[in-house]
């Protein structure tokens, strides 16, 4: 090894631009800003969405419908999926901490149960909100539901 072929470390530098190093660099002068305008000072920045002064796509856009933001969004959670739980960890109590610990719902969630599929297990459910047929079927199995 000698000093004609020292080269640096792997991954230590970097292949970019480096602007505003003067005329011979080839990108002194205006460093890649061009001329005058607001784009060439310090500390410009354009609102998100800003297309330079045409009509911004989300105004061009029609506008349909209403969105409600009082809406309650629910995460349901089926009556065939409570059956698989109880048949794969043998649970008899499912709350809130049960379906976050098995991914069903998420920390900030709101559980409804549903009611698709069929449920042999005796079970106490713990939710925000259940469907009609949700309650029947499992007070028909034998098990109670409490509203959180």
């Amino acid at each position: 090894m000698n000093l004609s072929n020292l080269k640096p470390a792997e991954g230590s530098t970097k292949n970019r631009k480096r602007i505003g190093r003067g005329t011979g660099s080839g990108r002194g002068g205006t460093s890649t800003r061009g001329h005058k305008g607001a784009g060439s000072r310090s500390g410009t920045s354009t609102k998100v969405g800003f297309e330079g002064g045409q009509m911004p796509l989300q105004r061009r856009v029609p506008k349909v419908g209403f969105k409600n933001p009082n809406r309650v969004e629910y995460v349901g959670v089926n009556l065939d999926v409570l059956q698989k739980l109880t048949e794969q960890y043998s649970i008899t109590v499912v709350d809130f901490d049960t379906l976050r610990e098995h991914g069903l719902a998420s920390r900030n969630d709101l559980v409804k149960i549903l009611g698709r599929g069929e449920l042999k297990a005796k079970l106490e459910v713990k939710a925000h909100a259940f469907t009609a047929t949700a309650l029947k079927a499992i007070e028909a199995a034998g098990g109670t539901t409490v509203k959180l």
